[in-house]
């Protein structure tokens, strides 16, 4: 009865210490700033574009949203771009 008690506890403690060392810490630098952008104010957004793809327009918007903080407390702006079908004008 002991040994098992002391299998499953020797198996936990394995099995944390696996978990533990797969840690990392987060690298909030990049160089693509049309995507991701550190700190500082939002970014403006570029107005609407619609692009005539031959039988149908394509309207592109884009715009910033706040992520929340990065470890040093500045602000993480992320770019997220929607398209829809539009009408040829």
């Amino acid at each position: 009865m002991a040994l098992r008690r002391m299998l499953m506890v020797s198996g936990l403690i394995v099995a944390m210490a696996g978990c533990a060392s797969n840690t990392f810490a987060p690298n909030y630098q990049s160089n693509n700033t049309d995507v991701l952008r550190i700190g500082g104010e939002r970014p403006e957004a570029a107005a609407p574009a619609v692009e005539n793809l031959g039988s149908f327009c394509v309207q592109t918007t884009q715009q910033w949203n706040d992520q929340g903080r990065t470890p040093d407390d500045q602000r993480l702006w992320v770019k997220s771009t929607s398209r829809q079908a539009v009408a040829c004008r």
